[in-house]
């Protein structure tokens, strides 16, 4: 059962990224990433996933990110929901990227456990034909707290396709 500090917490990100919804939805191009994701949190914890990302771009280099993810080894379960701004240097055949995104982390393991989440990190994204991309590589630092607990030594790498409208 969740307590009602990380309850709250959630709530209050989902309401913030429900927010976010229309911003994104009058940005000047959206862009939908989904694919592969190998997450590491300490102790030990080395698991594969997905990730999937909805961006706003405002500016020709600045947008804001919904990003949501998960990760499963055996009996454990990761997923992360969080949003933050992303710079994008728009070259001709590549697009390489940096963002900061804050919000949550839930772990499940007969219990669900949530807790505060960031990433910092970026990516480089190559285009294959007008409007599709290929994410080469996302790679992330994260920073998780649970309960007071804070772990720094964590990391993501994604891989996968990238839409662009």
């Amino acid at each position: 059962m969740l307590n009602r500090q990380s309850s709250g917490a959630r709530t209050t990100l989902l309401i913030a990224i429900f927010g976010l919804v229309p911003l994104v939805a009058s940005a000047q191009k959206v862009e939908i990433f989904g694919g592969y994701q190998f997450t590491h949190l300490q102790p030990a914890f080395n698991a594969n996933g997905w990730n999937v990302s909805l961006t706003g771009n405002f500016k020709h280099v600045l947008g804001i990110t919904a990003d949501f993810s998960g990760a499963y080894k055996e009996h454990v379960n990761s997923y992360t929901y969080a949003v933050g701004p992303v710079l994008t240097a728009r070259l001709p055949v590549v697009q390489p990227f940096i963002h900061a995104l804050f919000g949550g982390i839930t772990a499940t393991n007969g219990q669900s456990h949530s807790g505060f989440a960031m990433m910092v990190g970026g990516g480089l994204d190559v285009g294959l034909r007008k409007g599709i991309g290929f994410r080469i590589v996302q790679a992330d630092w994260m920073s998780t707290r649970f309960a007071g607990d804070t772990r720094n030594r964590n990391a993501r790498v994604s891989t996968g396709i990238v839409i662009k409208f």
